[in-house]
């Protein structure tokens, strides 16, 4: 089963997809942990991936592309992944789609969790201090937030269209348990 959690920061896909992964026996693919995963390598890759998120700048597509191709490509993800976060830009869906047809690959689901901005700075700002997360400062957020609003809106709108049956939007406000419960359901019908 492949799927895509998709929405701003701080709108509960990766504490879903975390949840999900875990129920189906399937990978987490989180794009923020892939890249915090690469910083620990201190290669170049690392030091231009550091600097990007300090400054609140999204990382490139090309390197995005290659990190989440190369992990997919391991024999864990064999069994079904979750995208957390990816792709965020239309030439890394372009690129991803590519990637799909080649591997024989298809989306299962897509969820859109939607979040109002004043939740989304409450919950990025309480995860920072509860997670001691440097890359989730007031400044960081602003930025990372105008960024997925410009960018990653055209990404919405080219999923909603091509995938409409399998595209589903969920409320962030929502308890947890409640997203899980219909999480669960709908994709053990599958």
């Amino acid at each position: 089963m492949i799927l895509i959690f998709f929405g701003p920061p701080g709108a509960g896909k990766g504490t879903q997809a975390k949840f999900v992964a875990n129920e189906l026996n399937i990978v987490h693919l989180s794009t923020g942990d892939l890249l915090r995963d690469q910083l620990i390598k201190k290669s170049k890759l690392s030091l231009e991936i550091k600097n990007n998120i300090k400054n609140g700048k999204l990382v490139s597509d090309k390197i995005i592309n290659q990190i989440v191709s190369e992990r997919i490509s391991r024999q864990d993800c064999n069994k079904g992944f979750i995208f957390d976060g990816y792709p965020r830009t239309l030439p890394q869906v372009y690129f991803i789609n590519d990637f799909f047809i080649k591997k024989n690959l298809t989306f299962d689901y897509f969820f859109e969790f939607y979040l109002d901005f004043d939740s989304i700075v409450k919950r990025i700002t309480n995860r920072a201090l509860n997670e001691d997360r440097t890359d989730d400062s007031a400044e960081t957020i602003k930025t990372r937030l105008d960024k997925y609003t410009h960018e990653t809106k055209p990404v919405l709108d080219y999923y909603q269209k091509q995938y409409d049956s399998i595209y589903h939007t969920i409320d962030g406000n929502q308890e947890i348990k409640k997203i899980n419960f219909f999480l669960l359901r709908l994709l053990k019908k599958q």
